[in-house]
């Protein structure tokens, strides 16, 4: 019975479990960002973000307080204070040099390699001693393997939206994803608005071969095409630059486009055409007042794949756009740069990934609705 049309399948929990792993495959990643986002640089580099809502053990290096603020104490010389400014953490081991961070529990006295001595205390509070004043410009080294409660902080938004630095790079990264990505969607969409309508509409030799020649440009890989595309356009004249990056998207993205287009056109009510031609509407009239308002899902569809494959798009930038000066750094490109050539700051790349997916998430949830019915076309009729 299980097969009879109208009756509930016996698997229909399997395609609940599966839509469940989907969903949450694409949700934790972006979750993660989100959090991570909201972490300081040693959180990151000690813990993942399923626990940052727990203490954390980190490896920390902080320098105690400068010469200048030394005290004296009969005949001492004194510098004391917190080395984690009174924030809330307990130290479990510590150390006054790189190769050897946990010589030393909370409350032992090590030797300074300068003269004097210091002792740690679990809450971070130190106290340096000497005979002789302490010399130099800069605080001693001091490090600490300390338990550190759950902490989460906007500085990384503030770093990267109110520094001058940062903001001005991701302003300018932002209108040129924009520039590129906008006519990148709009170019192969149009193209492929009209191939797909005379794919399915119009008798015309050799449109099998046509099509399944689309087929097959399917599974064509985009790094094959990448160097001999960049040969064609300097060979031409085009160069690197805007147009060229928006043919490249173009050429990439019209297999798909055609082939998702003119599945849907294939499926509308051939009588609706039929009655327009014995009207006497032209093949034009017929598509633009007829067809392309009855595709709107088809295209909604495609669009959302194409914006955000152009707008988080890295490998088709840095081969067709001169980004050497700056003045057409996408935003992905930008991420990257932020990073340092150490490949440090992961907090600043977690914050800039978020704010540059704000763009792609708005347009997706306002045009999931036709996502659906668009992938869905031409598979019943």
């Amino acid at each position: 019975m299980d097969n009879i049309a109208g009756s509930k399948s016996s698997l229909t929990w399997a395609v609940h479990i599966s839509v469940a792993f989907l969903v949450a495959l694409w949700l934790f990643p972006t979750v993660g960002l989100f959090v991570s986002s909201f972490r300081t640089a040693d959180q990151i580099a000690t813990s993942g973000w399923w626990k940052s809502l727990f203490p954390s053990e980190q490896n920390l290096t902080i320098r105690s307080a400068a010469p200048d603020t030394q005290t004296q104490d009969g005949a001492l010389y004194v510098i004391e204070g917190n080395l984690f400014d009174g924030d809330e953490a307990e130290i479990t081991a510590w150390g006054i040099s790189s190769r050897a961070i946990s010589d030393y529990t909370p409350g032992e006295t090590a030797e300074l390699r300068k003269g004097g001595r210091v002792t740690v205390q679990a809450n971070g509070d130190y106290r340096m001693e000497n005979e002789e004043a302490f010399s130099g410009k800069r605080g001693t080294r001091i490090f600490v393997t300390a338990t550190k409660p759950a902490e989460f902080t906007t500085q990384n938004y503030e770093n990267m939206l109110l520094d001058p630095k940062n903001v001005d790079g991701m302003a300018k990264a932002f209108f040129n994803t924009l520039t590129v990505t906008i006519p990148a969607t709009i170019i192969p969409i149009v193209v492929a608005a009209f191939a797909a309508y005379a794919l399915a509409w119009m008798d015309f030799p050799g449109r099998a071969l046509l099509i399944a020649i689309i087929v097959g440009l399917l599974v064509v890989p985009l790094q094959l095409a990448l160097i001999p595309l960049l040969k064609l356009h300097l060979g031409i004249g085009i160069g690197k630059g805007y147009l060229g990056t928006w043919l490249a998207h173009t050429g990439f993205g019209l297999p798909l486009a055609i082939y998702l287009l003119r599945n849907y056109m294939v499926g509308l009510p051939r009588d609706i055409i039929e009655n327009a031609r014995v009207d006497g509407a032209t093949e034009f009239q017929i598509f633009t007042k007829i067809i392309l308002p009855l595709s709107f899902p088809a295209l909604a569809s495609f669009a959302i794949f194409q914006f955000l494959w152009t707008w988080n798009d890295l490998l088709v930038a840095k081969v067709f756009l001169i980004d050497s000066t700056g003045q057409t750094t996408v935003m992905t490109a930008q991420i990257v740069e932020l990073l340092g050539t150490r490949g440090g700051n992961w907090e600043i790349l977690a914050t800039a990934a978020f704010v540059s997916i704000a763009v792609p998430l708005a347009v997706f949830f306002a045009m999931q609705k036709y996502l659906v019915r668009g992938l869905l076309a031409g598979s019943v009729k």
